[in-house]
């Protein structure tokens, strides 16, 4: 059997023998292979030197350690995970700070009706290595310390409530979280080679402060959620504490969507499909196929219309975007500036702007990071 044919068998055999309703339309075909994508071909590098499809631009949002254009905020070092949020006819762009040493935290950029930045401002700041994270329905932001013994952080993307540490969502080494409200958990992944997939079941749904952490696992091809014993993670792991968890190669983004949690994991390069509804798992995509255009999987978001973007971590600095009839192609490449990686790609509310970031920018350091904002004809229907 060719290559092509074991990984979509391999695809439908994770979990469940059988998928059911659009899933089971989607996994035929999974994982994505190689093919034209909806926007044609990229074009020779805009001026900010970034390839787009024809009809599309690009414009600087923010760069590290300048002031925010503007406004009299200082923007951080290293920006990573990131997400919009309606403002009244507006909206509002919050960014990590991936700096270690109690030099992490979020800032947020405010934009007017016509996209113009209209503020900018801190919500978090004194943590460690703040990597990914993921919104909730009640418009907060939870911003993961990707750290050994990290937390989860719930803050205000408005900056008026004062950030609050979730302990009960467990002390690891967070990657990003993606809620759930069908099921009112929040999907947790774990950048670690032998990370685990994680859910938060909070006492009171819109209440992260109580709540029992929960690990997936599989035995003999069925998968179940078992409680972590010790989510405080010492003297034991939460990773390592549950005979049978199913292991991840470095877990890496996550994003919830019509009852699909689809993730991430760098070591191997794949996205992954966790179908809540019936508990099953899938690849959407593995980068061992001929012609394969994404490497470095990391953040990942989706268009209204169910395209999934995926940022790369080094690879050639590109956006890729996985189709509903599993096709994966390029949508944007940043040219150089090959020794950073793209993070915190995000859509405002109406889906016809993409923020993202260059986490070093054409210097390779933190201070480098540049913030971007892409605009043109996303598509609306299929």
């Amino acid at each position: 059997m060719e290559r092509r044919s074991l990984l979509r068998a391999a695809a439908v055999g994770v979990g469940t023998a059988a998928f059911s309703g659009s899933l089971w339309r989607q996994a035929a075909a999974y994982p994505a292979l190689p093919g034209p994508g909806p926007y044609g071909d990229l074009q020779p590098a805009d001026s900010n030197g970034i390839m787009l499809p024809s009809g599309f631009t690009s414009r600087v949002i923010a760069r590290s350690t300048q002031t925010v254009p503007g406004t009299s905020h200082t923007w951080h070092r290293a920006p990573d995970g990131g997400a919009c949020f309606a403002d009244g006819s507006g909206w509002i762009y919050v960014s990590n700070a991936e700096i270690g040493g109690g030099g992490g935290g979020v800032s947020a950029v405010k934009f007017d009706s016509g996209a113009a930045v209209i503020g900018a401002y801190g919500i978090l700041s004194g943590t460690d290595r703040n990597c990914a994270g993921g919104s909730t329905p009640w418009n907060t932001w939870l911003s993961c310390e990707e750290v050994s013994t990290g937390h989860v952080y719930e803050t205000d993307p408005w900056g008026v409530q004062a950030a609050v540490r979730r302990d009960a969502m467990g002390r690891f080494n967070h990657e990003a979280a993606a809620a759930d409200p069908v099921r009112k958990v929040i999907y947790l992944t774990e950048d670690a080679s032998d990370g685990c997939f994680y859910r938060f079941v909070p006492t009171t749904w819109g209440d992260l402060s109580s709540g029992t952490l929960q690990v997936l696992k599989e035995v003999s091809g069925v998968l179940s959620w078992a409680n972590v014993p010790d989510p405080d993670g010492k003297p034991t792991p939460t990773r390592d504490q549950v005979s049978g968890a199913k292991l991840f190669n470095g877990g890496e983004g996550c994003h919830y969507r019509s009852d699909i949690c689809y993730f991430t994991t760098k070591g191997d390069n794949r996205v992954w499909a966790y179908h809540a509804a019936d508990n099953t798992l899938a690849v959407v995509y593995d980068d061992n196929v001929t012609g394969a255009p994404l490497t470095g999987v990391d953040n990942i978001t989706a268009a209204t219309v169910g395209d999934l973007y995926v940022a790369e971590d080094g690879g050639n600095m590109e956006i890729v975007i996985i189709t509903p009839d599993d096709i994966v192609a390029p949508f944007l490449r940043i040219t150089g500036q090959s020794s950073s990686e793209i993070t915190g790609p995000a859509f405002n509310p109406a889906g016809n702007r993409l923020y993202f970031s260059s986490q070093r920018g054409t210097t390779g350091s933190s201070s480098g990071g540049i913030t971007y904002e892409v605009t043109g004809p996303f598509r609306t229907s299929l």
